[in-house]
């Protein structure tokens, strides 16, 4: 839009990278660049883009250029709709091309995966439930797990179950319910942990032998299996090469933060965590205000902990793990008081006061954390 025709290879190049980058994401169907490169120029309906190319959402936008700076204008539109989905705009400048193209590329590509996921869960939810395919009600678990609750894993469970049924070999909703199942575990929502440990860790091997290149398989599968005590470093490469796959994936980078604190590296699970909520600030993925509270437990930095574990709780008001870990929090900063009010809430969520499964490798970090707890519970002086 600079009048500049010498830009336009720059305009063309930042499609080339946002195309790359959402062909990353293993759902999508993304029409090629050559097909998507006739509009350009013209001024087009979205519905009738939709129409031609056969795709439910467009995204269009435009690069203008004054002096070195420039500025790239983006927006997701429902092509049956005409509805915005999400818009955005990036100024940067022109001393680095390459990398300001990349780096648009990749925050537009982690923005956009979540946003879709939860339109797609809105018009899976209108069908009837009789016409539920396997991808439907893996999209209703999807939309039922967060925020995190007992009810609403066990919804997500059984519409996850339901998908497998269907399809025995979907390995996204194979690692999915190996996630609901581990959820169910850590919070104490159940029974007979170990059946459902069990069946975790062998529907995590499944996701990983029908899918062995799906990022999102990848991530929750190598979860499920770090929790339950397999191989770490084996465990931190799988999410590795789920970040390789597609670095935009906000959800790995979320899974990778997890697994970093249970390998005890604090600063670089921080690190991962704030890049998942950088690609994704809108749509929340997980809960990684409780996990960087984690990590600065760990680190004995109680105070910025317990701030973000306060914020946590506000986004996930159901789930007992960030009130576990501020019970501790309180109890090393001696404010036993606090502890003690945050215990009963803690009671009030889930008879599991006390983990005895942790997943964090290091000794000195389960040491930290159980002896907080009973020092809460007045087990120690």
């Amino acid at each position: 839009m600079s009048g500049d025709p010498e830009q336009e290879y720059f305009a063309d190049g930042m499609v080339e990278e946002i195309t790359t980058a959402l062909s990353r994401i293993r759902w999508l169907f993304v029409i090629a660049r050559n097909s998507s490169f006739t509009y350009k120029g013209q001024a087009i309906d979205v519905k009738q883009v939709g129409r031609e190319l056969g795709v439910r959402y467009v995204l269009e936008g435009s690069v203008r250029k004054a002096g070195g700076r420039v500025r790239i204008t983006s927006q997701l539109i429902d092509a049956l709709t005409g509805t915005h989905l999400w818009a955005d705009r990036f100024d940067g400048s022109l001393e680095d091309v390459f990398e300001l193209q990349d780096n648009v590329a990749i925050t537009v590509a982690g923005v956009i995966e979540p946003t879709l996921q939860v339109a797609e869960a809105a018009r899976s939810a209108q069908r009837p439930a009789t016409d539920a395919t396997a991808y439907d009600l893996y999209l209703r678990a999807l939309a039922a797990f967060f925020p995190v609750t007992r009810e609403g894993v066990i919804t997500a469970l059984k519409c996850i179950e339901q998908a497998v049924a269907i399809d025995p070999h979907y390995a996204p909703a194979l690692a999915w319910t190996a996630v609901c199942h581990l959820r169910l575990i850590s919070e104490g929502w159940v029974e007979q942990p170990e059946a459902h440990r069990a069946k975790a860790i062998d529907l995590a091997h499944q996701a990983l032998q029908a899918e062995e290149s799906d990022p999102g398989v990848l991530a929750n599968a190598a979860l499920v299996l770090a929790q339950f005590g397999e191989d770490i470093e084996v465990m931190t490469g799988l999410i590795d090469r789920a970040l390789t796959l597609n670095p935009s994936f906000a959800r790995g980078w979320f899974r990778s933060g997890l697994i970093r604190i249970y390998a005890g590296q604090h600063d670089l699970a921080i690190g991962h965590l704030e890049t998942s909520m950088r690609l994704s600030p809108r749509e929340r993925i997980g809960t990684p205000l409780q996990w960087i509270g984690m990590a600065l437990f760990f680190k004995r930095q109680f105070a910025e902990a317990a701030s973000k574990l306060l914020l946590s709780i506000q986004d996930n008001p159901g789930s007992p793990t960030p009130y576990r870990a501020l019970v501790a929090c309180y109890a090393h900063m001696g404010r036993l008081g606090e502890a003690r009010a945050t215990n009963a809430k803690l009671r009030s969520l889930t008879s599991l006061l006390m983990p005895t499964n942790l997943p964090y490798r290091r000794p000195e970090d389960r040491e930290l954390l159980l002896f907080g707890l009973r020092l809460a519970a007045g087990e120690t002086t």
